[in-house]
């Protein structure tokens, strides 16, 4: 299935050129899938997690603004409007969308299994035999795609990914008990490389027995499966949530465990509560990289989390001001670090290290994700839209999953018409980016927001919120 604003009819030169196409399979799922498999909790079934991941899909479009000439494939359909809005904005003229004919939520499965499409990725590779892929992770799935292309004798360019047998190091590093190996293992090396005091354990009724005990003597733990998304997976016990007597706080807590059927299938990860210095980069500094083919490790940009009570990633917020001097050497340096050791185990690709500031001025790593992350989009935008130095000259606001007015019901179009008057503007370079469309499905909006300075930033999102309730 193909949607595109403007059909090349089969008799344009277009087709007889056969220039280099780049491949970009947006597969959210795939990278957290053994843990949407292990979803039970009726909260938050199986189904709800692959559907939000599928709608939030085209909000990658926007990691991908540099590329001239794109076939995207997403997991669902993408509203042609949507489609007109981003070419528009940054001046795209060259993008395909294809999606598969089957949608499971392992979407490159889901493309090598769509004989059609699959055929179509090898008519790309053209008289070259040659094809540049790329995806939001390098998950097991996106590997057995590559193999199957190559099979068919096209020479499969994968940038951004490891080699076949250097794929362990997405899902170790970007676990929560590989990266806590990693700052063990180089606590001499790198003491800036901090994580929370903390041990791993393998079942529920360990966890709750050690976490009971933590609890008690500190006032608070955190618990966290070894791969959950978007704070999914998280478990933060705070001061006067739980009894403070020993075996009914172990009960308490195994009963929170039990909840789901992922607590006893991975590791499980307890770490010390942090009491959370909110004044230094929002309480949760990020910094972003990228390791290109050849090893080099480019920075691309530091920002601070949005994160909900629960812990829940919300979006970023990035400008030079988020965080002094030399906080920012600290966490820039203490990320070539971690670069440095994820280059030399052969990991390609985009990662991020997430921290947690502390109110007795220490940093501690959280976790770190080996992939594009929930910024990467938002980078990318600023560079297009404002110029590589946007850390200097602008405020940037993001927010993935914005919970729309109770009964708002507009669709992308009525939307854009609304926020019309806010919009993002070319020669003031300020405003509202709306970053998904097919989330609005979800009651949820994603959006970018640009302005001169953190009041003005502040000012545009206040008054978007304003714009959107009146229709609740």
């Amino acid at each position: 299935m193909s949607e595109t604003d403007e059909p090349i009819p089969a008799s344009s030169p277009s087709l007889t050129k056969k220039a280099e196409k780049t491949v970009y399979i947006c597969n959210f799922s795939e990278d957290v899938w053994p843990f949407i498999n292990a979803l039970s909790n009726k909260k938050h079934p199986r189904e709800l997690e692959i559907d939000w991941n599928a709608d939030l899909s085209d909000r990658d479009l926007f990691t991908n603004t540099e590329e001239s000439d794109l076939v995207f494939i997403n997991p669902k359909p993408i509203q042609n409007s949507f489609v007109k809005y981003y070419k528009e904005l940054f001046g795209i003229r060259k993008l395909e969308i294809l999606v598969p004919k089957k949608h499971s939520g392992e979407t490159c499965r889901d493309v090598y299994e769509d004989e059609e499409l699959f055929e179509k990725l090898i008519e790309f590779a053209n008289h070259v035999k040659k094809l540049t892929l790329l995806s939001y992770s390098t998950s097991e799935q996106f590997l057995i795609l590559v193999n199957k292309l190559r099979a068919r004798g096209i020479t499969v360019y994968t940038p951004e990914s490891p080699e076949e047998e250097d794929a362990w190091t997405v899902n170790f590093f970007g676990s929560k008990s590989g990266i806590r190996q990693l700052a063990q293992q180089s606590e001499v090396e790198e003491p800036d490389f901090l994580m929370a005091e903390g041990l791993i354990c393998v079942n529920i009724i360990d966890a709750a027995k050690i976490a009971a005990k933590k609890y008690i003597k500190e006032g608070g733990v955190v618990l966290k499966t070894n791969k959950g998304h978007s704070g999914v997976g998280v478990l933060i016990l705070r001061p006067a949530e739980l009894p403070t007597d020993y075996k009914a706080c172990e009960q308490a807590i195994l009963k929170l465990l039990q909840q789901d059927a992922y607590w006893d299938k991975f590791p499980i990860v307890i770490e010390s509560l942090i009491n959370v210095n909110y004044s230094v980069g929002g309480g949760f500094p990020n910094v972003e990289f990228k390791i290109s083919k050849s090893g080099k490790i480019d920075f691309l940009y530091y920002c601070g989390l949005r994160v909900d009570k629960a812990g829940g990633f919300q979006g970023i917020e990035i400008n030079e001001d988020v965080m002094n001097d030399r906080l920012m050497t600290r966490i820039i340096d203490m990320g070539f670090f971690v670069g440095e050791q994820y280059a030399a185990n052969g990991y390609r690709g985009y990662y991020d290290v997430d921290l947690v500031a502390a109110k007795n001025g220490d940093l501690y790593v959280s976790e770190s994700n080996t992939r594009r992350t929930g910024g990467t989009h938002v980078y990318k935008t600023a560079v297009k839209l404002i110029g590589k130095d946007f850390l200097k000259s602008s405020y940037v606001l993001s927010n993935n999953s914005w919970k729309l007015p109770e009964g708002f019901n507009l669709n992308f179009d009525e939307l854009i018409k609304l926020l019309k008057p806010l919009l993002f503007d070319k020669k003031t370079k300020e405003g509202v980016v709306i970053a998904s469309a097919n989330l609005l499905r979800q009651g949820l909006l994603a959006y970018i927001i640009f302005g001169k300075n953190k009041k003005r930033a502040l000012e545009i999102e206040a008054k978007a919120h304003a714009l959107l309730a009146k229709f609740g």
